[in-house]
């Protein structure tokens, strides 16, 4: 039975967003389409659920080494084995539950891709009691169970994805949680037999299972066949032949028990290198590929496009993310446009450019902090607690929901209204936060000149520099002097912002301005309805100040403000509106 406050709290996180399509049986490649059985295109619009079966450090914020199994033992050494289980055992009960999947439902998605440990379904190949035998955990079947149940309850796809493979796959370690003092995946026929014998597996126990909509055998390979002193991520291979050999002995073990699912490849490279893998040997096959910090135009993708239209097959992008909402709106509109379906990444973490952003606190701070090297070893009782709660923190109701990436993802790539990131109600001595400008594109609900990161492309970091609270281009810091508050910084000449206002009584209003402008005198306009414009001029102070903006006329109802930065480079915190009687 659902808990009545969770169903409550799901139903207040629902944004309207256009209908998508429901799962209508086995998903298959159709040309260049995927198809349903009704054989109607399928746009997948769906979200990787990064960090629940396999952490990578940065999703944790910890520094240094960031495979799972480092992060784990780390923990042992704080902590203790027994407690290190508790933790593990409650991160997997916490992270994804029902909920999550309802939620992602109501906000627009119709698929979900699981990122699997192969550890959480076989024993590692060193463990094995009798060599070449295969040891089954019943864990990863459960926890994959339920969450198809939750799936199918939604009318959902549930994509399976192989991320860390036995052995591991790449030489980035913390993808596939990999060892480098051991075999990897193509080091070891032992590994591959395993990861051949895991297919077959869960091929077996899904074979008839409509909403799992493909297999993603073998996520981002990134491994140096030919060349691995200067090519150690295979960018340059040509032949890839190991890669397609594997790939082509796991459908074959799926194919014996299962004829109906897509099966879904992924190139060298991280998943974009595709030399020598083609032509697909399989006629109900799809490509992925992975995109991040780079361009959202066609040249970005034409290297898929052109692929898919060599060998007549669909083209999904199974993952990407990690970016600022300009980048998400504009990646979306491009894919879209394509009939390219997409998976962002990842659903939570501790970060800001996520659906739910995971919340810290002071006891897993002094975690971090010790392994930094910036602090003392913290006691086992304060790690563990640090950690435990942690784990609690997963749940949905414990994050914040990121409301802007949703909309950044689901409404703003088909229109350029704007909507109110606050209600903002308007009494005498109301105020409303400098961060609480307009939910929309840049360029109608703000405007930032340094709102993305294409470094892949041009080598320019940009977005968000402080990195909390929003995930727009507007650069947002820490306020220190207010709990949980935050200002507006480091604004540049030509950029604005502008604020919807629920005004309860017309009438002239006082508007009371703090501000911080400590390197230049300034100058800012500030427009009322698109109309009435007050121009002024800021003297350079130290500290914050306030500037009163006199006799400002409002309507009842709603109004929009905007603040325009004509010059210099000043903080903003407030605005406190006052009724002239």
């Amino acid at each position: 039975m659902r808990h009545p406050r969770l169903t409550s709290l799901l139903l207040l996180l629902i944004i309207m967003v256009p209908p998508q399509t429901n799962a209508q049986g086995f998903l298959r490649a159709s040309g260049k389409q995927l198809v349903n059985e009704k054989n109607e295109n399928v746009l997948l619009r769906g979200v990787g659920l990064g960090g629940w079966m396999l952490q990578e450090g940065y999703m944790l914020q910890v520094n240094g080494p960031g495979m799972q199994h480092m992060i784990r033992a780390r923990i042992a050494e704080l902590i203790g084995e027994d407690s290190t289980r508790a933790f593990y055992n409650s991160w997997l009960a916490n992270h994804t539950r029902r909920i999550d999947i309802d939620s992602m439902k109501a906000w627009g998605f119709n698929s979900v891709r699981l990122p699997m440990h192969y550890n959480l379904y076989t024993l590692p190949v060193d463990k094995e009691p009798e060599p070449g035998k295969q040891t089954w955990l019943e864990k990863g079947f459960q926890l994959t169970d339920s969450l198809l149940a939750w799936c199918k309850a939604n009318h959902m796809y549930l994509i399976l994805d192989l991320h860390a493979a036995p052995g591991g796959q790449g030489n980035d370690n913390n993808i596939s949680d990999r060892d480098p003092s051991k075999p990897s995946l193509w080091d070891s026929e032992a590994n591959r037999q395993k990861t051949i014998a895991l297919w077959k597996k869960l091929a077996e126990r899904y074979a008839n299972e409509p909403n799992i909509g493909g297999y993603d055998i073998l996520n981002e390979p990134n491994w140096g066949f030919e060349d691995p002193a200067n090519d150690k991520n295979g960018l340059k291979e040509s032949g890839n032949q190991p890669l397609r050999q594997l790939m082509m002995d796991i459908t074959t073990a799926i194919r014996s028990v299962d004829k109906k699912h897509l099966i879904i490849i992924e190139g060298n490279g991280w998943g974009n290198n595709y030399n020598g893998v083609l032509p697909p040997w399989d006629n109900n096959m799809a490509l992925s590929f992975h995109k991040y910090w780079n361009f959202n135009n066609t040249a970005a993708i034409q290297h898929i496009l052109d692929t898919r239209n060599t060998y007549n097959v669909p083209v999904w992008l199974g993952e990407t993310g990690e970016n600022s909402n300009v980048w998400f709106t504009e990646a979306v509109r491009l894919l879209e446009t394509n009939n390219i379906g997409w998976a962002w990444w990842p659903l939570k973490k501790l970060g800001n450019n996520n659906p739910m952003q995971v919340k810290t606190n002071k006891e897993y701070e002094k975690v971090l902090a010790f392994w930094s090297g910036n602090a003392p070893k913290p006691s086992a009782a304060e790690a563990c607690k640090g950690l435990m709660e942690l784990a609690a923190a997963t749940r949905l109701e414990n994050t914040i929901i990121k409301r802007d990436v949703l909309d950044a993802l689901f409404r703003q790539p088909y229109s350029q209204a704007t909507i109110p990131f606050k209600a903002n109600v308007i009494r005498s001595g109301s105020v409303v936060k400098a961060v609480d400008y307009d939910l929309g594109r840049n360029g109608a609900a703000y405007f930032d000149t340094d709102s993305a990161d294409y470094h892949i492309s041009n080598g320019k970091r940009g977005g968000n520099r402080g990195r909390v609270y929003r995930n727009d281009g507007v650069d947002i810091a820490v306020d220190p002097s207010i709990a949980d508050g935050y200002i507006v910084t480091n604004t540049e000449p030509g950029e604005w912002l502008q604020y919807t206002i629920n005004v309860v009584k017309a009438g002239h209003y006082h508007i009371k301005l703090n501000y911080n402008l400590e390197k230049e005198n300034a100058k800012f306009s500030l427009q009322i309805n698109n109309s009435e414009t007050k121009k002024l001029t800021v003297p350079k102070a130290t500290g914050w100040q306030s500037l009163e903006i006199k006799d400002i006329t409002l309507k009842e109802g709603s109004n929009n403000i905007r603040i325009y930065i004509d010059s210099g480079e000043m903080s903003l915190r407030e605005m406190q509106f006052t009724a002239i009687e």
